[in-house]
């Protein structure tokens, strides 16, 4: 019988995961719809430019129902429509202005069911008009079931190769964008090296926990980088999607992992986790796996996937769980620190580290708020045209995280700490006297 270390199970576990999830081309989407008589299904959201295009490939249609021999066709069908025009066809809706939402002037009909001849359906849909749509299913007929496999392709063709876009407006650049991030981390792991075999005799096990979590997130971006070129080309991940699932997993764990030792001061203060931070730890990877697990759901299934909103629900939760749980051991640290800098006579050495885990403290909150927060504000108010700023802000906000830490944290080989003077001892001693208890 063959053992497994865990490393390889985790492997092994996402792997797993990524083999159950409904199929999906990259932003080719592929669904099964069985037995449904809801009266709208969106499927995928796509920002199209003057020469957008959507093949709609319907196959294996089923319509059911025994109390309706003969069902109006016309009240059944596939559109398109932005967020905007969607809000005033639910209004018209309501007000009973339509009947149904195939009616509305509003929408851009794709394909109705009264010209349904067999079982499948073949449409290319020219999008002349530059917006971001929803491709969305209609089905007013009541307790009409309908059945089928359904194949939608949106791109926008490029005027000046004739080629095929499949990633959406404002997502064109983001292969460049992950590219020329991936060449900055590597840098930073190459510098890395070269400070820590500078600094040897300074050097301690958390830095190269350091250099595996850069390293692994310029996989990380490479994989990202390959994975949507190949989408933005052919509408498909060729496999870069697991990769970069794999590395992302890692990442993610080693990060939280990293901002949890340092917090705690492990290996540069002291050679041991205590208790209670062994116990951060191990609510905090389980929860990253669960993380990870709900947001290859989130990306694979689409926005409108089945139990979506659901594991994007899961996904927030656990990941402001994950986000709250790093910075307790940053505030053991500070008060340990403090009681410690009143108590053994060393207030200048304690100050000076008291102060630095402040400093860090008040920078990871702020990097969680800014990449949690203002980042989805960004996704939110920005236009499809400029998707690729929300990317561009979280990355460059982790990156000056990363730089932060480093820098605060680097192997010294003088190390302040332990060159004070009789006069910023006693400066220090007089410091903690007058100041006042820091509140987290």
């Amino acid at each position: 019988m063959r053992h497994f270390q865990f490393p390889q199970l985790l492997i092994l576990l996402l792997l797993f995961i990524a083999s159950t999830i409904p199929l999906t081309l990259g932003e080719i989407r592929v669904s099964e719809i069985r037995s449904d008589n809801r009266l709208t299904i969106p499927f995928d959201e796509f920002g199209f430019t003057h020469s957008g295009r959507l093949d709609l490939n319907v196959s294996h249609i089923k319509l059911s129902n025994p109390q309706i021999p003969k069902p109006e066709l016309s009240q059944v069908g596939f559109f398109l429509t932005t967020r905007e025009s969607w809000l005033h066809v639910i209004d018209q809706l309501i007000q009973r202005d339509i009947p149904c939402s195939l009616n509305s002037n509003l929408i851009k009909p794709v394909f109705v069911f009264d010209n349904l001849v067999g079982d499948r359906v073949d449409v290319s849909f020219q999008a002349n008009d530059a917006n971001q749509y929803t491709l969305v299913f209609a089905n007013c007929v009541p307790n009409l079931k309908v059945s089928m496999n359904v194949r939608s392709a949106m791109f926008n063709v490029d005027p000046r190769t004739g080629h095929k876009v499949y990633l959406s407006a404002g997502k064109t650049s983001l292969p460049s964008i992950y590219f020329v991030f991936f060449l900055l981390y590597i840098s930073l792991a190459g510098f890395w090296i070269f400070t820590i075999y500078s600094k040897i005799l300074s050097v301690f096990r958390i830095h190269f926990f350091m250099l595996a979590v850069l390293v692994l997130k310029a996989l990380n971006l490479l994989c990202e980088t390959e994975d949507k070129s190949y989408i933005k080309r052919t509408g498909t991940a060729h496999g870069w999607d697991v990769l970069f699932y794999i590395f992302s997993f890692f990442k993610g764990i080693m990060l939280f992992t990293l901002i949890v030792l340092i917090g705690t001061g492990w290996s540069f203060i002291k050679p041991y986790l205590q208790g209670k931070e062994k116990k951060v730890l191990i609510i905090v990877i389980p929860l990253q796996v669960i993380a990870n697990v709900a947001q290859i759901v989130i990306d694979e299934t689409g926005p409108f996937g089945e139990d979506s909103d659901t594991w994007k629900k899961v996904f927030l939760l656990v990941d402001i769980v994950c986000c709250c749980a790093v910075l307790f051991p940053i505030v053991w640290s500070i008060k340990n620190l403090r009681e410690a800098a009143r108590t053994d006579g060393k207030a200048a050495v304690n100050l000076m580290k008291l102060t630095l885990f402040r400093q860090y403290y008040v920078v990871v909150i702020c990097y969680i708020y800014f990449t949690r927060v203002v980042v989805y504000a960004l996704e939110t108010i920005t236009s499809y045209r400029y998707e690729w700023t929300s990317v561009v802000a979280a990355e460059l906000a982790t990156l000056a995280f990363y730089i932060f830490t480093g820098y605060n944290f680097r192997p010294k080989a003088h190390n302040p700490y332990f060159a004070i003077d009789d006069e910023e001892e006693e400066a220090a001693s007089e410091a903690l006297k007058m100041e006042e208890e820091f509140e987290l």
